[in-house]
């Protein structure tokens, strides 16, 4: 199966955030488990598996566009997590601002 998703930059960075934010994430209080550990792994990944999808579609515009917006929606509720991570001191600023 082709996989020219993987090859572009934009997948890739994707897909190195979602993995630092699985390794980061395992720190977690235990009690975050089923809510803000879950749902930044979720919406982290949804990015990358969006791109794909989007990738696949990119011979219908609406579609593309459509998977495109669907990504940037994902990567912008991975940065809320992000924020409540921090706000709830499980990551520190350094950590929060990369």
């Amino acid at each position: 199966m082709n996989t020219g998703f993987k090859k572009l930059i934009v997948y890739q960075l994707a897909f190195e955030a979602a993995m630092r934010i699985y390794d980061i994430s395992k720190k977690f209080p235990r009690e975050e488990m089923f809510s803000l550990t879950d749902q930044i792994r979720r919406s982290s990944r949804s990015v990358c598996s969006n791109l794909a999808e989007a990738y696949r579609k990119r011979k219908y515009p609406k579609n593309f566009t459509s998977k495109i917006s669907d990504s940037d929606c994902e990567a912008s509720e991975t940065l809320v997590w992000i924020d409540f991570a921090q706000g709830c001191s499980y990551i520190d600023s350094q950590t929060h601002d990369s």
